[in-house]
């Protein structure tokens, strides 16, 4: 008899998901019921079959340390038989079959500082980037006023009193690695300074044409000073992207007097009642003011409050602006209209098909 032939393993890509389900969930794949919110952070999923599944939603920092991990790991072994999950919004949730544990876990979690929440009319984990703990073209800094701002908004993460979700999101700079572009509240780092060019280096470190290239507005171009190759940066076509500085370390942007970061309020990724929506221009300009920026943090509560006191139930904030009008949401919230408010941008994508639902 001819030996079997051995299998070959042709794709070296992530392993498939589906060898890290917790077993009832293969069990109930695709044959789930119903679910629903039991409590602020702890939701049941109900399959056709009867079976339950609790998740159990825990607030967790983006950047977390190896200990950390460990100890999340001792309480999926201890209460859940090993298995947990994190969002995409940093949250980490534990799955469980064993409704008796639900209490001791919540405790635990608790004791070690980590609320539970986030799930239903309420405010999930902030998504946010690195900021300037890693990233060389940040124009703020990312954990530190998510720490400030969550702080600030952790009651409306424990509980569930919001008319509907809110998602915030934080990028350190206009690259946004973060959310901001599709999330009801967002912060955005900016710089407003076009980049310094070190003339003496830039020959020695970066390739002129590569740098012209990685310009999106053609605002670099070559140019000679004092008689050796090098770049002139043409300002009133500068985006303050950073793009520059990502290939030539001699173009930096970073400009601690004029970096700052804005505010925009209204994007979302659901389909539900409206399509989605780009978030749209709200506050230009507050500054860095570490520790714990304080502006920011009392600009987000105002809107946050703003919109909780005057949407309807499960209208998300972007949806509630487009009820009553920008210019009546620009009066409320006490906003000032200024130029940078003027969406001039060319290419602008305001026909763009943002939805699923297609219609012929």
């Amino acid at each position: 008899m001819a030996e079997a032939k051995q299998e070959r393993r042709t794709d070296y890509g992530p392993p498939h998901y589906e060898q890290f389900l917790p077993p009832i969930i293969k069990a109930n794949y695709g044959k789930w019921k119903y679910h629903e919110i039991i409590k602020p952070g702890v939701m049941v999923h109900v399959g056709e079959s009867g079976d339950k599944l609790y998740t159990i939603r825990a607030s967790s920092g983006r950047l977390i340390s190896v200990n950390k991990i460990r100890l999340y790991c001792d309480l999926a072994d201890k209460y859940c038989d090993g298995y947990l999950r994190f969002t995409s919004r940093h949250n980490v949730e534990f799955l469980t079959d064993k409704s008796e544990n639900i209490d001791p876990l919540i405790k635990e979690l608790q004791d070690m500082g980590h609320p539970v929440g986030g799930i239903g009319n309420a405010i999930s984990s902030m998504v946010h980037t690195q900021g300037w703990i890693h990233c060389h073209s940040a124009a703020t800094d990312a954990s530190g006023i998510v720490k400030s701002v969550m702080d600030e908004l952790i009651e409306y993460f424990e509980d569930t009193k919001l008319p509907g979700k809110l998602r915030i999101a934080l990028a350190c700079c206009l690259n946004m690695c973060g959310a901001v572009h599709c999330s009801d509240i967002a912060i955005l780092g900016i710089h407003r300074r076009p980049p310094k060019v070190d003339h003496s280096k830039l020959k020695k470190m970066c390739e002129i044409p590569n740098v012209t290239a990685s310009c999106p507005t053609a605002a670099i171009r070559p140019a000679e000073v004092d008689g050796n190759p090098s770049v002139e940066v043409i300002e009133e076509l500068c985006m303050f992207c950073a793009n520059c500085y990502t290939v030539c370390p001699s173009m930096p942007l970073n400009d601690p007097l004029n970096d700052g970061v804005s505010i925009w309020v209204g994007g979302k990724v659901s389909n539900a009642r409206s399509e989605p929506m780009f978030s749209k221009l709200a506050i230009p300009y507050l500054p860095n003011t570490p520790p714990r920026w304080p502006e920011t943090v009392e600009a987000v509560r105002n809107l946050v409050e703003l919109w909780a006191a005057n949407a309807k139930k499960y209208e998300r904030m972007g949806e509630w602006i487009e009820r009553i009008g920008w210019p009546k949401f620009f009066d409320m919230a006490g906003i000032e209209f200024q130029k940078e408010h003027i969406d001039d941008f060319k290419h602008a994508g305001l026909t763009y098909k943002r939805s699923t639902h297609l219609s012929f």
